[in-house]
C-alpha cells in the first residue's frame, strides 16, 4: 500500500469522501488517505493529526515526498485536537481503531464537530458503540460496508447529521448491512454465534450462580437476535 494505491479498506473509506470537502484524517500514520485524496483531486486540503511520534514523522516525510506541504497539515495532537478552526474541515475520517477508542475521540473535542457534516469512520471492532454514539448525538447513519481484506473483516460507516431510529438487532449489526446479508456479513456474524454457542455450552457446565444465569440469557439472546437477521 502507498499514497498512489489504497488497501481495499481506505480504498472504500476514500470512496465516500465528498469532492471538495476539507478532510482531517485522524490517525493518519502514513498519511497515505490524505495524500490520496488530494493526488486524485478529490480534494485540495487536508488535516493529517497522528497523536504518536513515529507516525507523526512518517506522515511528515510522505508528505513532503509527495510534494503536498502546501495542500496537506500534518499535526502532532490528540485526536481531533488536531484540528484548528481556520481549516475549515467537513469530514472527518478515522480508521484502524477500535470503536470505543473512536468514539472517545469524538466526545474528546465536540467543539471541532460543529462545522462537521460527514463521519467516515472504520472501527476494527465494536461497530455497535459507533452506532449508539450517533443515535445519541443526532448523527444518522448515510451508508455502511463491511469488507473482508487478509482474512480479516471490517465495517464501514458513514455519517451525516441527522435523526434516525434503530432496533436492537440494526444497532448490533447495521441496518444497511442487514439489507444487504452479503457475504462477508455472514461470515462474520456466522462465526460470531459459534463463538457464542461454545461459551453457552461452557457456561451450561459451570454452577448456576445468578451471574452465570445472566450471562446465558445475555448469549441466547444475541443469538436469537442474530440468526433472524442471517
Amino acid at each position: 500500500m502507498n499514497a498512489q494505491k489504497l488497501s481495499k479498506r481506505l480504498a472504500k473509506v476514500a470512496s465516500f469522501v465528498p469532492t471538495g470537502a476539507v478532510v482531517a484524517d485522524i490517525g493518519s500514520d502514513h498519511a497515505y488517505l490524505p495524500c490520496y485524496l488530494v493526488q486524485k483531486g478529490i480534494i485540495s486540503q487536508a488535516v493529517a493529526g497522528e497523536v504518536v511520534k513515529g507516525p507523526y514523522e512518517s506522515a511528515r516525510r510522505q508528505v513532503r515526498a509527495e510534494g503536498l506541504a502546501n495542500q496537506i497539515q500534518v499535526r502532532l495532537a490528540d485526536g481531533l485536537a488536531a484540528v484548528e478552526q481556520g481549516d475549515h474541515v467537513d469530514t472527518i475520517t478515522i480508521a484502524g481503531m477500535g470503536g470505543p477508542l473512536i468514539v472517545s475521540i469524538l466526545e474528546k473535542h465536540p467543539e471541532v464537530l460543529r462545522s462537521v457534516t460527514r463521519l467516515i469512520l472504520q472501527p476494527n471492532i465494536h461497530a455497535k458503540v459507533i452506532r449508539q454514539w450517533a443515535l445519541a448525538q443526532g448523527w444518522a447513519i448515510l451508508d455502511e460496508v463491511i469488507l473482508e481484506e487478509d482474512d480479516k473483516i471490517y465495517e464501514i460507516l458513514v455519517l451525516q447529521r441527522g435523526a434516525m431510529f434503530l432496533t436492537d438487532a440494526e444497532i448490533l449489526l447495521g441496518s444497511h448491512l442487514i439489507a444487504q446479508r452479503s457475504a462477508a456479513f455472514v461470515q462474520k456474524w456466522t462465526k460470531e454465534i459459534e463463538n457464542w454457542q461454545r461459551i453457552l455450552q461452557d457456561l451450561n457446565k459451570a454452577e448456576a450462580t445468578p451471574d452465570i444465569q445472566a450471562k446465558r440469557e445475555e448469549l441466547q439472546q444475541l443469538i436469537q437476535l442474530v440468526e433472524g437477521a442471517l
